[in-house]
Formats: structure tokens, C-alpha cells, sequence
């Protein structure tokens, strides 16, 4: 679900994280850029085949840091969302977007145990501490950057 607006995007950087289903990565991203960043980052999720509901253990693995987003929907990314930021992040290696003049698109190529026959909880919470890791350190950049602040320039 998005939170902010494009009129307050304006004061705040605003960051768009996506997968493909927008129930699982990019909601474990945003929900942590939210704890972290509180109202100092505007931020979205989105998908580009938005599923039908939430990864119950994405949700569950947020619970276990006290971050809760049983409310979030997955979702599409849309064109008011894409004017109201100036850095898009794709989470895995399905989820591709499209190049938008103006806008940022990076990578994280996340952890995926799977790979390494690690399934269950115990995958989501690998999955879960991989995106905090590069989630705090995006925020740090963004608290040293002014070129995201305003998506209108």
C-alpha cells in the first residue's frame, strides 16, 4: 500500500522497492525503510505481477523485529507512484522495470537459500536480515544525499 504523497515526496526522498509479487521482498524493504526511516523517507512497494496477498512468513519475520504490515496489499506500480520518487529498487533477479527518464533503477540481487536447500522460516529470515543489511545502508546514503529529495527537479 503506498504511503505518502507526492506533494510530501517533495521534502522527503521517496523510494519505490519492487518485486515481482510485491508480497514478499519489497514489503519486507519497505517495511523496514519505514521502522528505520520513519516519515525521513517516503516509501512505496510495489509489483510487476502483484499477487493476490502477503507472504504469511514475510509478514511473520517483520513481526519478529516488531515491524507489523498486515494492513500493506500487494500492488502494481503506478504512474503517481513513479512521479513521486527518484530511486526505484528491483529485489531479486525477476522483477524488472522498465528505464523512466529521471528516476534511478538499481539491483539488489537478494539472498535466496532456497538455492541452498534452505526452505521455511528459517529462508524468510535470511532473506529478511540480507534486505535490512542493504536497507540500512541505503538510508545512510540517503541521510548524507540531497539528490533524491525532489522528485519535481
Amino acid at each position: 500500500m503506498t504511503h505518502g504523497t507526492p506533494l510530501d515526496a517533495s521534502k522527503t526522498p521517496g523510494v519505490l522497492f519492487v518485486c515481482v509479487k510485491n508480497g514478499g521482498k519489497s514489503q519486507i524493504a519497505g517495511g523496514i525503510m519505514r521502522q528505520l526511516a520513519g516519515d525521513t523517507v517516503t516509501v512505496y512497494t510495489a509489483g510487476t505481477a502483484p499477487g493476490g496477498q502477503l507472504n504469511a512468513q514475510a509478514v511473520e519475520s517483520l513481526a519478529e523485529l516488531g515491524i507489523d504490515i498486515t494492513n500493506e496489499r500487494p500492488q502494481s506500480i503506478s504512474e503517481e507512484t513513479l512521479a513521486a520518487v527518484r530511486l526505484v529498487i528491483t529485489l531479486g533477479q525477476e522483477a524488472k522495470v522498465d528505464p523512466v527518464p529521471g528516476i534511478e533503477i538499481r539491483n539488489w540481487d537478494t539472498d535466496e537459500p532456497s538455492k541452498r536447500g534452505i526452505e521455511g522460516m528459517e529462508r524468510m529470515r535470511l532473506v529478511r536480515d540480507d534486505i535490512r543489511t542493504r536497507v540500512e545502508q541505503l538510508l545512510t546514503e540517503l541521510q548524507g544525499s540531497t539528490a533524491l529529495d525532489d522528485p519535481t527537479t
